[in-house]
């Protein structure tokens, strides 16, 4: 890849004062632009305040702002590195994230993502955190025993941390993966389903397999669970064990209760570490069961090595459309806890 900057002598040119230069071959234009080079080309220009020209080799930024040229090449480059590592056009998906982050945040500050990539396989392509609060959370996990992620659907908590379990495994840091469940229906009562507990437990821990199977090859992954070096069970089978030299990963933990919470944080044995994901906002107990997420977070939230990582809309890495549906529903949690106050002042 060549790049080239350089500043404009011209006082009457009315593009800009500034501009930027990335050389590249048509089909890597197109790769990293999503397939949608028009509509993208906008969105970068809107995003920076500046002007993109391309041809077939080459992208040319201009602009009056020297700072927005230098973010929006470092942009650029950023969709480049993605492109060549993962050997394949970006998705839509993938465009998108990387915008959001560089829209909000220096070059300086967003190139430490390549430094906090997790690699988890020779075939499979490495895993890079997409924003501030994903980068964080993957250098809390580098750096404390215990981490607890909190926020809504769709923003990594469980992706990241099965992609550092599988890394601590196949590096040797660890000896094996135990990835753990609350067995807790969605507001559904699902009756007494048919077949052998591994049928009746696998519905609940489905997300998680989901999850090793974008890293770990099929057969692999087989191989590792039949000797024991990879473990999905529900929260309650987790009772009495001390695990050592393990990675424990405890998901949809807002549905664990406070006994259970206890229980699980006592498990942790030597060379162990463990992730508690969970969004303290959406529980599927009961109302008379009291929650463990929520009390765990407040008395151990000032303990040395243990981290607390907070998620938001933000962060979300799912379809456009689930961020714009988490930010409804937490707009209308906010007009009806204040209505509830309004109703309740005896000033009012």
């Amino acid at each position: 890849m060549k790049n080239s900057e350089e500043e404009s002598q011209d006082p009457l040119s009315p593009l800009s004062a500034v501009s930027a230069c990335l050389e590249h071959s048509g089909p890597e234009i197109d790769a990293v632009f999503a397939g949608n080079l028009s509509s993208n080309l906008k969105r970068v220009e809107e995003a920076f305040g500046v002007t993109l020209v391309t041809r077939d080799s080459w992208i040319r930024i201009e602009g009056a702002d020297g700072e927005g040229v230098k973010t929006a090449k470092a942009f650029l480059e950023h969709l480049f590195r993605l492109q060549t590592d993962s050997r394949r056009p970006l998705r839509q998906m993938d465009f998108d994230l990387a915008l959001k982050a560089y829209s909000s945040g220096t070059p300086t500050e967003l190139g430490n993502f390549f430094a906090a990539k997790i690699k988890i396989s020779r075939k499979r392509q490495e895993i890079v955190p997409r924003t501030r609060n994903q980068l964080a959370y993957v250098e809390a996990m580098s750096r404390n025993d215990i981490v607890f992620a909190l926020g809504p659907a769709g923003t990594g908590k469980t992706y990241l941390a099965v992609a550092m379990a599988v890394n601590a495994l196949m590096t040797g840091k660890r000896d094996r993966i135990i990835l753990a469940r609350p067995a807790v229906e969605a507001g559904e009562n699902l009756g007494f389903l048919p077949g052998k507990l591994e049928d009746k437990i696998n519905p609940y821990l489905r997300p998680l397999h989901d999850a090793l199977r974008e890293m770990i090859e099929p057969q692999e992954l087989a191989t590792l669970t039949e000797r024991g070096m990879i473990e999905l069970a529900p929260l309650a089978f987790m009772r009495g064990r001390t695990l050592n030299n393990s990675f424990i990963i405890l998901d949809e933990a807002q549905n664990a209760t406070d006994d259970q919470m206890l229980m699980f944080l006592t498990r942790l044995g030597f060379n162990s570490q463990c992730v508690v994901a969970g969004d303290p906002s959406q529980t599927d107990l009961p109302s008379r069961r009291p929650g463990g997420l929520t009390k765990a977070i407040r008395l151990l939230s000032k303990i040395d090595g243990i981290a607390m990582c907070r998620f938001d809309r933000n962060d979300v890495m799912r379809h456009s459309l689930v961020e714009r549906i988490v930010s409804a529903y937490e707009h209308a949690a906010r007009r009806e806890t204040a209505d509830t106050s309004e109703m309740t002042d005896p000033v009012k």
